[in-house]
């Protein structure tokens, strides 16, 4: 690589009122709907593309007057690079491409920026754009209002750094009957010497021959249309050609087919849109690499920016993973917008940008640079490649067990009456406490997604999660902060008792195992080893070992009862989750469990 755009800044574009973006060169837009995905790609389109044509009214942002603003800013910065990274210098050939728009930082690193500005045409109707090259390139407080030197105005598009859109809406059958498509332009470059076209048209006369020879059809039409001579004095002939007769008629008969075998082959029109969709794009890669070629052949820099939209569009898991290698694997940048876990759990995390909407404008965010002993592979292992949805949540919901992460969602759909999917709620189970919390508090905090926990009141248990809560989010007092929710002293079954519970999880134990299981527990359980302890006596004399006492079950009294319907309850704990949980969303939600509703309660006025 030579070059690569690092920063993006845009003021005033649809959604967006004032944003920066850092672009690596393979870079994943993450987001909600309507988060600012496309709109960052539209904007890269106006500025280094033909999105210019299409702007209308709408593409001007609305402030918080509600007002339509009448300037759109859009600036991008490109420097040089090498495999390792940021260089100071531009290679030669970029030196002689940009020329004078080239600035220097004061540490001596080059870069060329580049603004372009839209307003509305007062005088003519439609609107104006201009770019023009800055000579600073300014902090980011008041970026859109340094002025700029109109001598520095660009007559023309910056040629070689291209910008390829592949839009979400994308079907190559359509596109094969379009001559400014991608395909259509890769066909209208299709060029023979010409000994081989006199070569290829007299191949194509000859099969033209034999069609018609072999065909009575095509021989009786051919007799028929004959008779056309007689209107111009004897002297017409017919010409059949089933196949085109020049080789520059090629592309008006077009074609692609695809199946697994040549046998078994047929038109991209009888194909799903996934494999029309998947061909449509990799015809804009094609080409791209047929530009590159061309420029390394006439010894030019070239470096095209390729923006591709939900590239994942009706593709299965495995395709859109493959696509998305096929994708990245391109000379350039790649700039990827998607809803897809799997390709999100493909890129890597300094790759991602998060999009999100805050009131009346769009904020971007990305995971810290730079992580602590094994976070990295945690954060990637644990949460992006197995939990990809985590990174388009609009809120996440930790708990320690399976228990909580089964009764919780279904509690939360009874009692807002909406599935926690639909609102970009998604509840996780870390499968333990303390550390275990770690990866996913980096997520929520790096891309400021709303947190919340639910967790056991163990002593313990709360001494790992404030370790964990503090090393990520700062000192914070764990057990009186609004999104954090302890069961103090006690576990989500001992929760449960506490409030009252006790009878709806016996009548759970009854439906699950019959009416006898508690009695029965009680009666084989009794009197076996529960655990063995260390005493205070003094150490055996000959072996010099601690003394050890057993402790026995005992299920004497209520407490004992309490214990038993306990250790039920732990010895099938997804079956019984699942069962208590159907259970208590029968009650009116008025009678949760306390600590739920509030956990909903506060889960609603956050997100």
């Amino acid at each position: 690589m030579s070059i690569q755009i690092d920063v993006v800044r845009i003021c005033g574009f649809r959604g967006i009122a004032n944003i920066e973006i850092t672009l690596p060169r393979v870079a994943v837009l993450l987001g909600q709907n309507n988060a600012g995905k496309t709109s960052v790609i539209k904007a890269l389109q106006l500025a280094l593309g033909d999105y210019s044509r299409y702007l209308t009214d709408e593409d001007f942002h609305i402030g918080d007057d509600e007002k339509r603003q009448e300037l759109i800013t859009v600036d991008v910065r490109f420097i040089a690079m090498n495999e390792s990274g940021r260089v100071n210098e531009f290679p030669t050939a970029w030196q002689n491409e940009f020329g004078d728009k080239i600035q220097s930082e004061p540490d001596g690193k080059q870069y060329v920026a580049i603004r372009t500005r839209a307003k509305p045409d007062k005088v003519k109707g439609g609107y104006t754009v201009e770019r023009f090259h800055l000579e600073v390139w300014a902090a980011i407080s008041g970026w859109q209002d340094v002025p700029v030197n109109t001598k520095n105005r660009l007559t023309k598009r910056l040629e070689a750094t291209p910008f390829i859109s592949i839009d979400a809406q994308r079907d190559i059958h359509n596109e094969l009957k379009e001559k400014t498509s991608f395909i259509g332009r890769v066909l209208s470059s299709v060029e023979y010497k010409e000994d081989d076209v006199a070569e290829l048209e007299r191949m194509v006369a000859k099969v033209n021959q034999e069609a018609i020879t072999k065909s009575d059809h095509l021989n009786s039409l051919k007799t028929h249309l004959d008779k056309l001579n007689q209107s111009f004095a004897g002297s017409g002939q017919t010409e059949l050609t089933p196949f085109p007769k020049k080789i520059r008629d090629l592309s008006k008969r077009f074609s692609v087919h695809f199946g697994e075998s040549d046998k078994d082959s047929f038109s991209m029109e009888y194909h799903g849109m996934g494999t029309r969709s998947w061909a449509s794009m990799l015809t804009v890669k094609a080409f791209t690499e047929l530009m590159v070629k061309k420029h390394e052949d006439e010894v030019e820099p070239f470096f095209p920016i390729l923006a591709a939209e939900e590239p994942e569009a009706h593709l299965h898991p495995n395709a859109q993973r493959t696509l998305y290698k096929q994708l990245i694997d391109t000379t350039g940048q790649v700039i990827i917008s998607t809803h897809s876990p799997y390709i999100a759990g493909l890129a890597e995390l300094h790759e991602i940008r998060s999009l999100r909407k805050t009131g009346n404008s769009v904020e971007v965010y990305q995971l810290r640079d730079n992580f602590e002993d094994d976070d990295l592979r945690k954060l990637k292992r644990e949460v992006v490649h197995s939990r990809g949805e985590l990174l388009f949540s609009k809120a996440i919901v930790l708990s320690e067990g399976e228990t909580e992460e089964q009764a919780l969602p279904e509690l939360f759909e009874a009692y807002t009456g909406q599935h926690p999917f639909a609102l970009g709620i998604n509840f996780v189970g870390v499968n333990g406490s303390g550390a275990k919390y770690r990866p996913f508090f980096i997520l929520a905090k790096d891309l400021n997604i709303p947190l919340f926990v639910f967790s056991d009141g163990e002593v313990d248990t709360i001494i790992g999660l404030k370790k964990t809560y503090n090393k990520i989010f700062g000192d914070t007092d764990v057990e009186n902060t609004s999104n954090i929710f302890i069961l103090t002293g006690t576990d989500f079954e001992g929760y449960l008792f506490s409030q009252g519970f006790k009878g709806l999880i016996e009548q759970t134990i009854r439906e699950v195992d019959g009416e006898g299981k508690i009695d029965d527990w009680i009666q084989k359980k009794n009197g076996e080893l529960l655990k063995r302890i260390k005493t205070n006596k003094p150490p055996c004399v000959t072996c010099k070992q601690h003394i050890f006492e057993d402790v026995l079950r005992d299920f004497s009294g209520e407490d004992g009862v309490n214990q038993a319907i306990l250790e039920i309850i732990d010895s099938k704990k997804p079956q019984y989750a699942k069962a208590i949980t159907g259970n208590l969303i029968k009650l009116p939600k008025e009678s949760f469990p306390q600590k739920i509703i509030d956990l909903f309660k506060e889960i609603e006025s956050g997100v």
